[in-house]
């Protein structure tokens, strides 16, 4: 069985990622509009939050299996955020999640040293995606972002 990789979104392959998608049921888990890539990369361009962003997709072999988005504040480099993280709806079951946050988690200790604090949000209904996190390590802090719970993991792991 092939390993998982992530790749940056790039000319190349950003229309796959427009391609991915979550179940019905989940869509206000990831975001509130569809696709999702593409509220994430307008998210981006705009520099949303004031925050830089970057983009990146999750493949087995060659075969494009999942994204997320990465954001911090310029002056604050100690602190990153996953934006937008999903397995396509077809791939899911599998694990992926599972190893795609594990590859994600590596990509920033070995790209973003500086970074400390890798925070991120989840709607409190979405129990699945609060037992992949907690799993890997991460814990709710006492913060919301608008009505979501955040959490949060130390880095270096």
């Amino acid at each position: 069985m092939q390993r998982l990789t992530i790749r940056p979104v790039t000319r190349a392959n950003w229309r796959a990622a427009l391609r991915l998608s979550v179940l019905p049921e989940q869509q206000q888990f990831v975001s509130a509009y569809v696709p999702i890539a593409a509220i994430a990369l307008a998210k981006g361009y705009i520099g949303d939050l004031g925050m830089q962003w970057s983009f990146h997709a999750f493949y087995r072999s060659e075969e494009m299996v999942g994204f997320v988005a990465l954001a911090h504040k310029p002056e604050q480099s100690s602190v990153y955020w996953v934006v937008h993280f999903f397995i396509d709806a077809r791939f899911q079951g599998k694990r992926l999640g599972k190893e795609a946050l594990e590859a994600l988690l590596t990509l920033i200790e070995q790209q973003h040293p500086a970074c400390q604090v890798v925070k991120l949000t989840v709607d409190a209904e979405n129990t699945v995606a609060q037992h992949l996190y907690t799993q890997a390590g991460f814990v709710p802090t006492d913060e919301l972002l608008g009505d979501e719970p955040v959490y949060q993991l130390q880095v270096p792991r």
